[in-house]
């Protein structure tokens, strides 16, 4: 979502609607768990191997912390409405360090794929992984870095553009006009009704509609689960569908008058 991040804030490109086109099995969604990255540190005291009692194994601090994380995972509750579900926690990346191979390590970190659910936000996350690591390895909550990474890169045109690496929770009401708007274009095209449902994964809509809180609708071809995967296809069929609706769309929001 960095790219509309971009053109909202620093363009002033701000469109009134949005609809996704990512895929949905010509689906209509509505919303979208968020999701952020968490990296946490945690420092022990090094000490010859020979005699590891004389030290702090930062490895096994971080081997507490990761089974704490999924512990964690396994109850995280869902929504209110249990509309987009629970949350998720998951360790994706371990680094240990030391002094040498054959020394107790003093430094190791955790990095953590957070999926937030409706109500569940970066501070809220950060907060709660300080107090799940602390009760695991015993440190003192100060004590253990717990910190939301930037992403930092140049693109290729040479622009240097970054942002905190949090997108925020989105879901639009199933009774605002827009996702009305959808139903009744879908209905006109086919003589049915949509399923109305939301991704699982995460979508460019964190930034318009998360971040910025503009009304948003999904409504794309291809399966959501083939996503990035090597033998992901997208059905003739499902472009057909998608071109109908996408040329629909706008006289349905024009009958409902924007409402």
């Amino acid at each position: 979502g960095m790219c509309w991040k971009y053109l909202i804030e620093e363009e002033n490109f701000k469109p009134d609607l949005v609809v996704s086109t990512e895929p949905t099995s010509c689906q209509l969604y509505r919303g979208q768990r968020g999701r952020m990255e968490i990296r946490t540190i945690l420092r022990g005291i090094s000490c010859h191997g020979s005699a590891p009692e004389r030290g702090v194994s930062a490895a096994y601090k971080a081997a507490r912390a990761a089974l704490a994380i999924e512990e964690l995972n396994e109850v995280l509750p869902p929504d209110d409405d249990n509309f987009l579900g629970k949350g998720t926690i998951t360790v994706s990346q371990m680094d240990v360090r030391g002094p040498s191979q054959c020394a107790v390590p003093d430094y190791a970190m955790l990095y953590l794929d957070r999926r937030l659910t409706w109500g569940e936000d970066a501070d809220f996350a950060i907060g709660q992984v300080r107090d799940v690591v602390s009760k695991a390895t015993g440190d003192d909550p100060k004590d253990i870095v717990v910190e939301m990474p930037m992403y930092e890169k140049v693109g290729w045109t040479k622009k240097d553009y970054s942002q905190e690496l949090y997108f925020p929770t989105w879901k639009t009401d199933e009774d605002h006009f827009f996702v009305k708007a959808g139903v009744d274009a879908y209905e006109t095209l086919f003589g049915k009704k949509p399923v109305v449902d939301k991704w699982t994964f995460s979508t460019n809509l964190v930034a318009t509609t998360g971040r910025h809180k503009i009304p948003a609708i999904g409504f794309g071809p291809g399966d959501e689960v083939q996503a990035h995967a090597p033998n992901e296809i997208t059905r003739v069929d499902d472009l057909e569908i998608c071109a109908a609706f996408y040329a629909m769309l706008p006289y349905t929001l024009e009958k409902r008058g924007g409402k």
